[in-house]
């Protein structure tokens, strides 16, 4: 059986609900608009920007 939806190198399975306060809503808004991107990829690379936190 194929698999369902458009074919990728970067399958994305793993689905997240979050709940944000306003603030947060309208930076994800503003950002959104600004780079006429999906409110899905402005998550993603704001959690790529987090990588150079994380302490090894």
């Amino acid at each position: 059986m194929a698999p369902k939806g458009r074919p990728t190198d970067n399958p994305k399975g793993r689905p997240i609900h979050i709940r944000l306060d306003d603030k947060c809503e309208n930076i994800l808004t503003e950002y959104t608009s600004q780079e006429s991107v999906s409110k899905a990829e402005a998550i993603r690379r704001g959690i790529i920007k987090l990588e150079s936190d994380i302490k090894k």
